[in-house]
């Protein structure tokens, strides 16, 4: 804070000699904004006048450690405060209110989960790993919505992670575990999908763990695979798809009936899946990569890169862009505890 002050103090001086104050703060390396935020109140701190006096009626440090011996107590010791006072009320007892004994076991670093059981924990989702497509999908449901405020339709959506290629939709008026069990029955049909060959990964939706669409995962040998409840990162590449969904130009914002979102929907699913240039696959169509023709595109691209190079090595610092292909493609892999990365997903 002093610091601040000298700062200040110079910049002022500068300034009433004449100097622009932009300037003096690039001689200091400061920004003009920085030296607002450092004269707004909250920065300036408390400026009320006066010596910081302890409260009358704190408690001293013998009654703190009473109060923490009687909540430990076996009777209380897997009880939060809010439990302990009215137990205490009953027995004839009063030690402190609510607020001081929720304050004397943060002081404490005891006001975590105080039961004797251990808490809830929800393992992570194992790690998926696909090296070619039909190997892993991913589905959701999203709301698109209709002209009338409210009402929507559902969008489902299944989607092989390695190639990004969406290889089953469906647009209806509701919301059924039977419709997405049909859906993945015509998919399996259409890609010849054997069994035990691909994963299906989903979050916790009630259609997603619907008996009928169970049993059809079960009938095609289809591995299931679950997110973590309301954890939306733990099937990153169907959100990533619906954000691009409902994102593009094209996307008129709300549907006038069933048969406008189908028509939408399969304008977009040839435009994805033939046209775009998906940058999670190195910038080829997830047509191309599902198909394995997207060797051939990079190759060439390569090809072309080193012309350009051959040509005017003078203008190649390093080496050319990199054009390999994207053989491996992970979901939720899992990482150490020192790993500080982040995981992203781009649609």
């Amino acid at each position: 804070m002093n610091q601040r002050q000298d700062i200040t103090a110079l910049i002022d001086h500068a300034c009433a000699s004449g100097a622009r104050k932009a300037e003096a703060c690039v001689i200091l390396g400061l920004s003009v904004r920085t030296l607002q935020r450092w004269d707004t109140p909250v920065a300036r701190g408390d400026g009320r006048h006066g010596v910081s006096r302890p409260a009358h009626n704190a408690l001293c440090a013998v009654e703190r450690a009473a109060l923490l011996q009687t909540m430990n107590h076996p009777e209380f010791a897997d009880l939060p405060p809010s439990q302990i006072v009215p137990r205490l009320a009953d027995q004839g007892r009063y030690v402190a209110s609510e607020s001081t004994l929720y304050r004397v076991l943060r002081d404490a670093d005891q006001l975590r989960h105080r039961h004797a059981a251990r808490p809830k924990q929800t393992a992570r989702p194992r790690a998926l790993r696909a090296t070619g497509p039909n190997q892993v999908y991913s589905w959701d449901i999203t709301y698109l919505p209709s002209q009338l405020r409210g009402v929507f339709f559902y969008c489902y959506l299944f989607l092989d992670i390695f190639s990004r290629k969406i290889v089953g939709w469906h647009v209806d008026a509701s919301e059924r575990s039977e419709q997405a069990a049909l859906l993945l029955q015509e998919i399996a049909q259409r890609e010849g999908i054997a069994l035990g060959q691909i994963v299906l990964h989903s979050d916790n939706g009630s259609p997603m763990k619907g008996v009928t669409m169970l049993a059809m995962l079960q009938q095609l040998g289809v591995v299931p695979s679950f997110s973590r409840p309301s954890v939306s990162d733990d099937n990153p590449y169907s959100e990533a798809l619906f954000r691009t969904v409902k994102y593009v130009p094209a996307y008129p914002g709300c549907f006038a009936s069933v048969q406008h979102a189908r028509a939408y929907m399969e304008t977009f699913t040839h435009w994805y899946n033939h046209v775009h240039y998906h940058s999670g696959i190195n910038f080829v169509t997830p047509a191309s990569r599902h198909d394995g023709d997207d060797r051939l595109v990079l190759a060439q691209r390569k090809h072309v890169y080193a012309q350009a190079r051959a040509r005017h090595p003078e203008r190649w610092s390093g080496n050319t862009r990199n054009w390999e292909r994207v053989e491996t493609v992970l979901l939720n892999p899992e990482k150490s505890k020192t790993q500080n990365a982040t995981w992203a997903v781009a649609a």
